[in-house]
């Protein structure tokens, strides 16, 4: 029974053949977006996680601050829950590596009495949250022997949210061309449908189920999301794979590196055959309950 409703669900592609293409058609294009605005929004994601990795919080501390003075900030750091890690780097450390980048740094620095060092021990940190670095470095810039607490605020500000605004509106796209993938494929069986119409009576007349009655339709939604998704999957493996060599992995520039292509590409390969195949199911299952009345 399967069976047969399955070529009959062939047979009405081939016989519908140019509303069969033309809905194919609009699906691949609709898919090809869908596939952009989710490699897109891979990437946006990806992007916010890197900056979350390279990202650092520094504390200066007061110039003359103490040993113990020091462990106590120390204590304080490890009690806040958005600190993962955090580096010490005395005065006396920064000030020789300072020295090894320039030779006319170190002619000036080697000069220098111990006590004339106008450089501060400072903590580097790690959040585990960089959304909340603002409320964090409030809370550091109110402990006793700190300084200044410095993260480039303006430019991590205008990243976060950059790329939420970004990841929010791709998210929208997909969703929208989801829908439209859905309605296409739900005019395409409502025409079906209609050419079918006697056919379908006669199914009434004998006694068929409602089921026997929407599986060829639901089938037919099925194989149209299939041969839709075909395209925009060799689009999708091909061209990511092509943008990624060209620009060796990054997006103009190396804090913004690019997903590895594989296994992604097939990943969001998946996710378009899927997406496919299930609006394709429903869209037909839609059609056929709304315009049958059954």
């Amino acid at each position: 029974m399967i069976g047969r409703d399955i070529r009959d669900a062939i047979k009405s592609v081939f016989r519908n053949f140019s509303l069969s293409m033309a809905s194919i058609s609009c699906i691949s294009i609709t898919l090809i977006l869908v596939g952009l605005a989710i490699l897109s929004s891979y990437n946006v994601d990806h992007f916010t996680k890197l900056i979350e990795q390279d990202f650092s919080v520094f504390v200066y501390l007061d110039k003359d601050i103490t040993d113990e003075e020091i462990a106590i900030v120390e204590e304080e750091l490890k009690k806040n829950n958005n600190i993962v890690q955090y580096d010490f780097d005395s005065k006396e450390e920064i000030a020789q590596s300072m020295m090894e980048t320039s030779d006319v740094l170190r002619n000036i620095m080697e000069k220098w009495e111990e006590d004339e060092n106008p450089l501060n021990d400072v903590f580097r940190l790690k959040l585990k949250d960089i959304r909340e670095v603002k409320t964090t470095a409030q809370k550091l810039e109110k402990m006793d022997n700190v300084s200044l607490v410095d993260y480039g605020e303006k430019i991590v500000n205008n990243f976060i949210i950059a790329f939420d605004v970004i990841e929010k509106i791709l998210i929208i796209v997909v969703l929208l061309f989801i829908v439209v993938t859905a309605f296409l494929i739900a005019n395409t069986i409502k025409l079906a449908i209609f050419s079918r119409r006697r056919e379908i009576e006669i199914m009434r007349l004998v006694g068929a189920s409602n089921f026997n009655i929407e599986l060829p339709f639901i089938v037919e939604g099925l194989i149209l999301g299939i041969f839709g998704s075909i395209i925009p999957i060799i689009i999708v493996i091909y061209g990511y794979f092509s943008f990624y060599i060209k620009y060796d992995g990054q997006f103009f520039s190396p804090f913004m590196r690019l997903v590895v292509p594989e296994p992604f590409v097939y990943i969001v390969s998946l996710i378009l055959v899927s997406i496919g195949i299930i609006v394709g199911m429903m869209g037909s299952l839609r059609a056929v309950r709304k315009y049958l009345k059954i």
